[in-house]
């Protein structure tokens, strides 16, 4: 997306289709990218206050094969008035109970279920070392560049994707853009994955681009769930619906996780109230990218993902997806997520959005 466009795009998101800035919309706020090695992150600061920060595990300069995340994440994630919409499990314990299953979600993530047949999304803290080599691990490298501005800042990040040999499969860069007002927070997400072998990316659920959110965004359901990863392990989600109100809706009108979950759309989005504050979350596909309209893996139980690498196993009468990347070739993912509070992002805003993505 041109620069000028995203401006107008994300800042001046009013009823009449972010057609142009004036007419009293929200003025563009600064963007600000604080890097911090000694606590192994990158702060965003968007208006004066903390919007999320990029985590990277390292240890003197060195990724640990054993720690809380197996990839870089965005974490927390708060909306323009400083709400956080993001689960605290595993790095914080809220006052309000939250889930402890999937340990693997954290934050906001970007990762894929079989690369060369290696589990890249399940791989957390909780896999038995005589597991751990049907895994896959996302090592931070490097810290690119950063970029402040008077509407927008930039980070761009540098990562290897390797086998428990860390051996490298992938080398990963990636550019954020950060943008918001006093309603709204916008990261364009571009990825770039470089094969440094004959890479497989195989049809599988559990993908791409996701977000692991805060309760009030949970699906209200009275039923236990079962939820199994690529390699069998069963996770049991208990229902509890306190302070639990989340919708999910897509570009094709399709609503909740029963008519979202699956479904090809060029965006879904996700909408709570929490204590009093009407806020949406919508992760938003790219028309270039692999598998456009993209399949969703939303669930109930607070996993938005959009996914663009499943095909067959999300519908079965769809072809088999598979994409091949020889050395040195690349294929690269751009994503939107736009987080809107005080007041709901409508179907026109978020159709404007896409279309001009």
């Amino acid at each position: 997306m041109k620069k000028s466009v995203l401006k107008t795009v994300a800042l001046c998101a009013v009823a009449a289709g972010f057609a142009a800035c004036g007419g009293g919309a929200p003025a563009p706020q600064s963007v600000e990218i604080v890097p911090n090695e000694a606590q192994q992150k990158v702060d965003v600061i968007i208006g004066g206050t903390l919007f999320t920060s990029y985590l990277y595990p390292l240890e003197n300069g060195v990724a640990q094969k054993d720690t809380v995340l197996a990839k870089p994440v965005l974490y927390p994630l708060y909306t323009a008035k400083g709400t956080v919409i993001t689960r605290g499990f595993p790095f914080e314990q809220r006052s309000t109970p939250e889930r402890t299953d999937h340990p693997h979600h954290v934050g906001s993530w970007f990762n894929f279920g079989d690369v060369n047949g290696l589990d890249f999304w399940n791989n957390s803290y909780a896999i038995p070392a005589a597991r751990k080599a049907r895994y896959g691990t996302i090592r931070h490298r490097s810290i690119v560049s950063t970029q402040n501005g008077a509407s927008e800042g930039a980070l761009t990040v540098a990562a290897d994707w390797v086998n428990i040999e860390e051996h490298v499969l992938l080398s990963e860069e990636t550019k954020f853009v950060f943008t918001g007002d006093e309603n709204w927070r916008i990261i364009n997400r571009t990825t770039t994955l470089t094969a440094q072998d004959t890479v497989t990316f195989t049809d599988n659920k559990e993908g791409l681009i996701a977000v692991r959110m805060d309760r009030a965004f949970e699906e209200p359901s009275d039923r236990a769930a079962e939820f199994v990863d690529a390699h069998g392990v069963i996770t049991r989600v208990e229902p509890n619906n306190e302070g639990v109100n989340g919708v999910y809706r897509n570009s094709e009108g399709q609503e909740q996780e029963s008519g979202v979950w699956s479904k090809a759309a060029k965006w879904v989005k996700l909408s709570a109230d929490k204590n009093g504050e009407q806020i949406t979350i919508a992760i938003i596909d790219n028309k270039n990218n692999p598998g456009y309209p993209a399949h969703s893996h939303a669930r109930g139980y607070g996993l938005f993902a959009t996914n663009n690498l499943g095909s067959q196993v999300f519908d079965k009468e769809a072809p088999l997806f598979s994409l091949k990347l020889n050395p040195g070739e690349s294929v690269t993912f751009k994503h939107l997520i736009v987080i809107k509070t005080n007041g709901f992002a409508t179907d026109e805003e978020l159709n404007n959005l896409a279309d001009k993505f």
